[in-house]
Formats: C-alpha cells, sequence, structure tokens
C-alpha cells in the first residue's frame, strides 16, 4: 500500500532475537535470586530459638558492623541504576554479594542471643527480619526491573533507603533482657497515657433537660447533638453519677501508670546497680512474668477506658477492677521474691489497689449496696 512503512526483516529479526536473550537473561536472574532468597529464609528458621546456653555469645557490635556493610550493598545496589540500566552480570555478582551477607547477618544475629528471654529475642528477631524484607524488596525490584523500559529511578532508591532506615534501627536494639522489657513496658505506658488522655476529654451533660426547653429550642439542640456525634463519633456527656465514676476510673488509670513507670525505675536499678552478689541477667524469668502481668494490665485498662462512656457498663467495670486488683496481687507477689530497691514499686502497688478499692464501692449500684449490707449479721 502506497505510503505504508515496511519493516526490515532482517532488523525485526536482530530485535526479536534481542528481546527473547534479554528475556532468558531475566529468567536467569530470577531464579538465581529465588535460590538466595530460599537459603536465607531456611537460616532465619533458626530464630524459632534462642542459640544454644553452650554456644559462645556474639557481641552486639559484630551484628551492627555487618549492618553497615549491608547498609552500604544497598548503596551500591541503587548505584547500578543511576546510569544506564546494568548488564546482567553486574545484577548477579551483587546478587550473590548481597545475600551472603544477609546469611551471615542473621547467623550472627542468632548469635547474639544467646542467654536471651522471651522479650530480647523478640526485639533481635524483629530488627533482623526488618533488613531481611527490605533487601529482598530491593533486590526483587532491581531484578523485575531489568530489560524493562520502567522509570526505576525514584522505586530503587526509595527501596534503598528502607534498607538505610532498617540498619540504622538496628543500632537501637535492647542488647540485654533488661533493656527489651524496660522497653516492652514503655510501650505498655504509652498506650495508658493515651487511655488517661481520651479519658479527660469527657465531659459532663448539659444542666436541664431537653423536654423543659422550647420545642424550637429542643429541636437545635437535638439537631446540634446529632452534628456533634457525627463529628466526634461518640458522646461525651455523662450525668452527675456517670462522671463521679469517670473521675475514679481516672483517679485507677492514672495510678496504674505510677506502677508502670515505678517498675521501670526498678528495672533501671537493676541494670545500673544490680544486688550484691547478684547479676542482673539472672532475673530474666521473674522479670518475663512481671512484663506479661503489666502487659496483662496494659490490656484491662483498655478495657476499663470503653466502660466509662455512655452508656456505661458498670459491671463491666467492676468486673474490670476485679481482674486487675488480681493482677495486681501476682505483681506484688513477684516483687516481694525479687532483691533489689523495690520500695518505690511496692509502694506505688498499695496506692495502686486503694484506686481500686475506690472504683468499685462508687461503681456499687444502691440496690446491690443494700442488698450486700443486709446480708450482713448484726
Amino acid at each position: 500500500r502506497e505510503g505504508a512503512v515496511v519493516s526490515d526483516p532482517e532488523t525485526q529479526g536482530k530485535k526479536t532475537r534481542g528481546e527473547m536473550a534479554r528475556a532468558a537473561r531475566k529468567k536467569h536472574l530470577a531464579r538465581t535470586l529465588n535460590s538466595h532468597a530460599q537459603s536465607i529464609h531456611e537460616v532465619f528458621q533458626v530464630f524459632d530459638q534462642p542459640a544454644a546456653p553452650s554456644l559462645e555469645k556474639v557481641d552486639w557490635s559484630e551484628v551492627t558492623k555487618l549492618g553497615d556493610e549491608i547498609s552500604k550493598q544497598a548503596t551500591i545496589t541503587g548505584m547500578l541504576w543511576t546510569g544506564e540500566t546494568p548488564n546482567a552480570r553486574e545484577l548477579e555478582d551483587n546478587i550473590g554479594t548481597y545475600c551472603n551477607m544477609l546469611q551471615g547477618f542473621l547467623l550472627l544475629s542468632h548469635g547474639s542471643t544467646v542467654g536471651a528471654g522471651p522479650t530480647l529475642q523478640a526485639c533481635i528477631h524483629a530488627s533482623a527480619k526488618q533488613i531481611i524484607d527490605c533487601s529482598l524488596s530491593l533486590l526483587q525490584e532491581a531484578t523485575s526491573s531489568y530489560g524493562s523500559c520502567s522509570d526505576k529511578k525514584t522505586t530503587i532508591p526509595r527501596l534503598s533507603g528502607s534498607v538505610w532506615e532498617a540498619c540504622s534501627a538496628l543500632k537501637k536494639t535492647p542488647t540485654t533482657n533488661c533493656m527489651a522489657i524496660g522497653r516492652a513496658l514503655t510501650q505498655v505506658a504509652v498506650s495508658v497515657k493515651d487511655v488517661i488522655r481520651e479519658m479527660r476529654e469527657l465531659k459532663p451533660a448539659a444542666i436541664g433537660s431537653v423536654d423543659e426547653m422550647p420545642a424550637e429550642t429542643s429541636n437545635t439542640c437535638e439537631s446540634n447533638e446529632e452534628d456533634g456525634a457525627s463529628e466526634d463519633g461518640l458522646g461525651n456527656d455523662l450525668s452527675p453519677e456517670e462522671m463521679n465514676i469517670a473521675h475514679l476510673t481516672i483517679d485507677v488509670v492514672s495510678d496504674a501508670l505510677v506502677i508502670i513507670k515505678e517498675a521501670i525505675r526498678f528495672i533501671t536499678s537493676l541494670i545500673k546497680k544490680p544486688p550484691q552478689g547478684v547479676v542482673s541477667e539472672n532475673y530474666v524469668h521473674p522479670l518475663e512474668s512481671l512484663l506479661k502481668h503489666y502487659q496483662e494490665l496494659g490490656v484491662q485498662v483498655d478495657e476499663l477506658g470503653a466502660c466509662v462512656y455512655p452508656p456505661q457498663e458498670v459491671s463491666l467495670i467492676r468486673a474490670t477492677t476485679e481482674k486487675m486488683l488480681n493482677i495486681t496481687n501476682e505483681i506484688q507477689a513477684e516483687v516481694q521474691n525479687m532483691e533489689g530497691s523495690s520500695e518505690g514499686l511496692v509502694r506505688s502497688l498499695q496506692a495502686f489497689k486503694g484506686s481500686l478499692g475506690k472504683l468499685q464501692l462508687g461503681s456499687c449500684p444502691d440496690t446491690g449496696l443494700v442488698q450486700e449490707m443486709g446480708s450482713l449479721a448484726v
């Protein structure tokens, strides 16, 4: 047809052969990466358990030093894409070097868990997993981008950056059981602070009832209340009786925050000045038990905070405070069996139990209280 462009069969054939060759190299790169990734995941399974106590513990500085090398390797991977598309050989060499480094990093990280309790083990596991996941995502993107015409000048540098951040966070990982447990307690404290902040936003209902207002005013008020409910998502207005329970609940939650802070101070004292003849790491099991009780207490604080919103669930408030009292007794028993400067913690636990008792009395319905009083022998 006149004016039609006729392609050169020879040129077209060369183009097809070139595309087939690139596709084959890309497939080879994908197989190489998958093989390395499989090996890395198999090595990662050793983290299911801490290293055996009989092994020599790897110093954490060795782990962070290799983390710095991984960060540099991520930079090298990103630089391969700053100019022209890298050749397959460069990418394959980079994949091999990078993945061997990751396997070595996992073995060192696991070696640092000798003597680690569940909390420290979980911290090291999470830090190592973040580096592995970010690194494999970077390599996967680099491999899938080979031979592609798409612009990778933003995606690959961003993934390299995620590896840098993970390697930087590695240096902030707790290195002892006491530090790891202290950090976990701090997370509980943050959650409790949020509950206190939310509860302090509660406010008493406006004085006077809607029924006493003129019809027009009443309709306007109802409309505003509906608008407020849609904006805030939850009505916070409490009756005087409900407000009293809310104040008592805030006292309980505030005292819960105090006993968490005192527990953190107690653990800090074990790190800085352990009792004579006692190694702080010997406290691993009792401190892990203590942390478990505090985490359960944090769950109950969340439950208690939810109960004070109208309509208040008084029976659930009383059941929750009873659970919290039992947990507090268990914490006291645990602390009494441990040496160290625990006077401040013991006093705060007693004050907390007093706040719980006041809330239990304050949330007791009058009818129930009369029945209880009537059942007492004179």
